[in-house]
């Protein structure tokens, strides 16, 4: 375990030099705990390009494992804790979308009706997600797309849709219905193409015969987004929940568009090893009357 650890640290420290510091130990312990992974798998996993230590794709693969391994054992441990102290808890994972504009919101509601339960948050992506989730590391998680995969049951939460907005400096402000001709002539500003918006726009486009749009910038925060859409040229797809303020309060606008709604679901997904939580139990019931 502690050759693992200690590969994880050195690609995530970007050397033996700091990952030593670290783990607080020589910078010989390092090196030795490395070569003794290259013995047991027997081959190299790591290669020197300049004064980089990279790794090799055998190397990728290790690592990949570790941070799996060393996420068990630290939720392991969390569980073995939180079973001593009697603590009634939840590992909840959401979208970035959902935890910057829905989750606040939640958290401080189930926090007043349940005081005596605790809710432990993440955000990630979808692939992500899913991944923690079919392997034991979240209890249940809030998503914009469904997941699937055996081990994890989804059940719909919340009608949503992607919608095409802009600011007030906007040359299409209170346009009335722009024609799908007109899309690929826009300047965008997205989210990044493998967040789930992005993937659920892309195929809805590509489903109706439209190109790639000309994406100006790719921004990781609906928040972002809609700041920039104040002062800028730009539009942007984005989920009808993370716009209804602007739009009521005319800080946005929404163009719409001729033979074009993209709709969808946000998802609750949990996992079945766990389906006997008082706390997620709780937390849907919550979001039920949400």
């Amino acid at each position: 375990m502690n050759s693992l650890a200690t590969l994880k640290e050195v690609v995530e420290r970007g050397g033996v030099s700091p990952a030593a510091q670290v783990l607080h130990v020589g910078q010989p312990a390092v090196t030795k705990r490395l070569r003794s992974l290259d013995t047991c798998y027997g081959v190299a996993l790591m290669h020197r390009e300049g004064r980089r230590l990279e790794l090799t794709p055998a190397g990728e693969k290790v690592y990949e494992y570790a941070c799996l391994v060393l996420d068990h054992q630290f939720s392991l441990l969390d569980d073995l804790n939180s079973l001593s102290s009697g603590q009634n808890r939840l590992r909840l994972e959401v979208n970035f979308a959902i935890g910057e504009h829905m989750l606040p919101d939640l958290l401080l509601r189930f926090a007043e009706l349940y005081p005596q339960y605790n809710i432990e948050s993440r955000m990630g992506y979808s692939r992500r997600i899913q991944r923690r989730l079919a392997t034991g590391l979240s209890d249940l998680a809030l998503l914009e797309q469904a997941p699937d995969h055996p081990d994890i049951l989804v059940q719909k939460w919340l009608d949503d849709e992607l919608v095409l907005v802009c600011g007030p400096d906007h040359p299409l402000w209170d346009c009335g219905l722009l024609p799908v001709t007109d899309l690929e002539k826009l300047h965008y500003v997205l989210r990044e193409a493998r967040s789930s918006m992005r993937l659920t726009l892309d195929k809805a486009l590509k489903d109706i015969g439209v190109g790639s749009l000309p994406v100006t910038m790719e921004v990781g925060s609906t928040d972002t987004i809609v700041e920039m859409l104040q002062h800028g040229r730009h539009v942007s797809f984005l989920p009808r929940f993370t716009v209804d303020d602007g739009l009521r309060n005319g800080s946005l606008y929404h163009i719409k568009i001729q033979g074009l709604r993209i709709k969808r679901t946000l998802w609750i997904a949990r996992t079945r090893s766990n389906l006997n939580n008082d706390v997620a139990e709780a937390f849907i019931s919550l979001l039920r009357g949400s």
